[in-house]
């Protein structure tokens, strides 16, 4: 069966209450590499059953039926009718029917989530109007500086020209959220939209103009949508929390706490517990948020990437998307693995992680006097002694060179500094609690190769400092030629902010290809991703304090910065569709980090397409993009023909009857992109549509920055706009240069760029030679 995540911090987190009467709960990360599981759901399944399997217990299972079209069929009540009607007699007639239809989907696909047996399975599927039905998917649990590191500033600027997102409602889709955490008041915050018709399943009083609507949707549970997990109030918070004064997380990342978006109004959906998180829970908060009104669907969770139409995310996504809500999703934990990149749907925005300016910073000192910067958000100030050093690892067993759980017995570690390598499928801050059980003193967490420079800030539960692979590597080199007893420090260094290589990609966000469309770049963009401080349900040094936060990473933080940063978009442009908001943040990305390098990967080489998508996030000039590349949500129609997928597959997708005979389908590379992938064997054209949203007359001149062995022609090769939201059109032809040295298999990249005197609108080109 197909897994799922929560995109934060490397996969599965959980929580271990007083560890060792320390000081706080932890969250304990596993990072074991989760191979992509591949689906094969049942569509008219004529699957023999056993005499056991007929006697199976009901699964939940997403059933798609055929829409109606009927005005009879208006009122959710008609609609709740026909989808009983599936219902085989057999549980029409029980007493316990009312509980088998565990949700009804009105606005994102035509159908519901029911519970049967695999014999009434089988009843079912031979009704009229049954299309296709598939098991729930079960999936386990996947800022005080961005806003200044973004160029968002209190009292002036694109921040301030947004209204800093006043009016605009986000949906986060998520593990719910603790309402008394300041991020989360309403004080001074407008009354929420005439339009929004949501619930609050908080009392009166928790609910306010901040959070407007908040619903538990986890199957089988009760109670309002309380956040106990700290990822939901985490992403919410990072998406629109409020201003708060004297943030920090255990003395460091000391600043003003705001979301991106802290005027904007937030509506939680709770999909998601540390139990349970199932698709058919996920499609039914994207369904209520269609229903209640959002601008704004914020989703840091997912599943390795698969046909669209047996991806509910992507489906309920198509369905948002319809009625003009923009879609932001994580891109996934899987990095740097080719291909693990997931919601890659077009209409979807796909958000990678990268790191920003600020370290806090944990210099591990060598009694050789070598010192190696590394992190850790726990810096106690009484540390200050020089240790023994030892490395578990060097007995040649595994699981002690990773300080998995039990495999310090016997090793004498106590009152010592204990190296432990990254990986091996435990938790970063687990390893701690290993070395800690064990009588360790402090612990220093080297990288693993994959990882090699790209480091975290973790809330440890002892001293410690994440280092690199390259400094693991010496300090083993270290222990291994020092004649005497090798020895140890950390000195805690605190924040720091400054580090001119940022952003860089981090290591474990999910790189493109995408497998289910190559021929859409993915991901689409990078934001801050790492060591970002948001709202968390409790305090980690169990202080009283209502203003509780915590330091965590992965595409689950970056997520919610750009749907923070597409609700800034849409209050200040509310007439742009999804498509034209998207293609605003990607054409005006930045390149180049803050050295004017180009952005580097984890290896501290320059980072690939695959890695960056359009490169990272720039809030303030995708405000004023001067052109965007438009698409309706009926052009995805003749891309999906294109695809391969039959009228059923896009009939899932459209959530209407679809037959490809009457479209012209198209090529991947033909959709309406603000980006470009191409198979390239000869020469391939390819068709834009640009559409002026800048100065009424204005004048585009192209640039190209060919890919290595590529001609790139476009023509025409100016563009001359005499009114706002005009749309012209031009062409791009990619030719493969003879003896150019390309070898199949292999990938090239540039970019081509419409220059005006006030802008520019670049879009990247990827290319893979056949």
């Amino acid at each position: 069966m197909a897994v799922f995540f929560l995109f934060t911090a490397i996969f599965f987190f959980s929580f271990t209450p007083s560890i060792a009467s320390h000081r706080h709960d932890s969250i304990i990360h596993s990072e074991s590499s989760i191979a992509s599981h591949h689906y094969d759901p049942i569509i008219h399944s004529n699957i023999p059953l056993s005499s056991e399997s007929a006697k199976s217990e009901p699964q939940t299972y997403i059933v798609h039926v055929r829409h109606q079209e009927s005005t009879a069929f208006a009122q959710n009540e008609n609609r709740d009718d026909y989808y009983r009607s599936f219902l085989p007699l057999s549980i029409a007639s029980s007493n316990d029917s009312p509980k088998r239809i565990i949700h009804s989907y009105y606005n994102v696909i035509s159908g519901f989530a029911v519970k049967l047996t695999d014999e009434e399975l089988k009843t079912m599927e031979r009704k009229d109007g049954f299309i296709s039905a598939m098991p729930a998917k079960k999936f386990q649990l996947h800022t005080t500086h961005t806003p200044d590191f973004l160029g968002l500033h209190l009292n002036s600027g694109f921040w301030k020209q947004s209204n800093f997102g006043k009016g605009v409602i986000i949906g986060v889709l998520d593990t719910g959220v603790l309402p008394s955490h300041p991020s989360f008041s309403g004080e001074g915050m407008p009354p929420p939209p005439a339009k929004w018709k949501g619930l609050c399943e908080f009392n009166v009083t928790e609910c306010n103009n901040k959070i407007i609507g908040a619903r538990n949707l986890v199957s089988d549970t009760s109670g309002p949508p309380i956040d106990v997990e700290g990822h939901g109030s985490h992403t919410a918070s990072t998406a629109a929390g409020r201003v708060v004064k004297n943030a920090g997380a255990l003395g460091n990342a000391l600043g003003t706490a705001a979301g991106m978006a802290p005027h904007a109004h937030l509506a939680i959906y709770k999909v998601c517990s540390i139990e349970d998180c199932l698709d058919s829970d996920i499609l039914a908060g994207m369904d209520s948020g269609v229903e209640d009104g959002v601008d704004v669907l914020s989703l840091s969770l997912g599943s390795p990437s698969t046909s669209f139409y047996l991806d509910n995310i992507a489906i309920g996504a198509f369905g948002a998307i319809q009625k003009g809500i923009f879609v932001s999703c994580s891109a996934a934990n899987d990095g740097p693995i080719a291909s693990s990149v997931a919601n890659d749907a077009p209409w979807i925005l796909t958000v990678g992680a990268s790191t920003m300016d600020r370290e806090i910073r944990a210099t591990v000192k060598l009694g050789n006097d070598e010192e190696f910067d590394g992190e850790s958000v726990f810096q106690p100030k009484d540390f200050s002694s020089t240790l023994p050093l030892v490395y578990p690892g060097a007995s040649g067993n595994i699981d002690s060179a990773v300080c998995a759980e039990g495999s310090l017995n016997g090793t004498d570690v106590k009152g010592k500094i204990v190296l432990c390598e990254r990986g091996g499928g435990v938790g970063r801050i687990a390893k701690g609690i290993e070395v800690l059980n064990a009588g360790g003193a402090a612990m220093i967490l080297a990288n693993d190769g994959p990882n090699a420079f790209s480091t975290e800030a973790d809330a440890h539960v002892l001293p410690a400092s994440h280092v690199s692979f390259a400094a693991g590597k010496k300090i083993k080199a270290y222990m291994n030629s020092s004649s005497e007893l090798p020895m140890a420090t950390i000195l805690f260094k605190g924040t720091v902010i400054g580090t001119a290589s940022s952003p860089a990609v981090a290591s474990f966000s999910s790189r493109g290809p995408s497998i289910t469309s190559p021929g859409i770049l993915k991901p689409d963009i990078i934001g801050p991703g790492v060591s970002v401080l948001a709202a968390w349900p409790l305090s980690l040094d169990n202080s009283s304090t209502a203003a509780t936060f915590n330091i965590i990473s992965g595409t689950s933080m970056s997520c919610p910065h750009l749907s923070g940063i597409a609700a800034l978009i849409k209050s200040a442009h509310p007439d742009w569709s999804p498509a034209a908001i998207k293609s605003a943040i990607m054409t005006s990305a930045d390149l180049h980090n803050l050295k004017g390098k180009p952005i580097l990967d984890q290896l501290l080489q320059p980072a690939g397409l695959f890695a960056t998508g359009s490169g990272h996030v720039n809030p303030t000039r995708a405000n004023d993009p001067g052109l965007v590349y438009d698409i309706q949500p009926n052009d995805y129609i003749p891309y999906l023909c294109g695809l391969g997928y039959t009228d059923a597959q896009v009939g899932i997708i459209a959530h209407r009857a679809i037959k490809c005979a009457d479209y012209n389908s198209i090529s991947e590379g033909q959709l309406n992109y603000p980006s470009f992938a191409v198979k390239l064997g000869t020469s391939q054209t390819f068709s834009r549509i640009l559409t002026n949203v800048g100065d009424a007359h204005s004048t585009y001149t192209i640039e190209t920055y060919a890919p290595k062995g590529v001609d790139v022609k476009v023509e025409p090769e100016m563009l001359y706009f005499t009114e706002v939201n005009q749309r012209l059109v031009y062409s791009v032809t990619f030719t493969q240069i003879a003896d150019g040295g390309a070898q199949s298999g292999s990938f090239a990249q540039g970019f081509l760029k419409w220059v005006s005197r006030k802008h520019f609108v670049r879009s990247p080109i990827s290319i893979t030679f056949e």
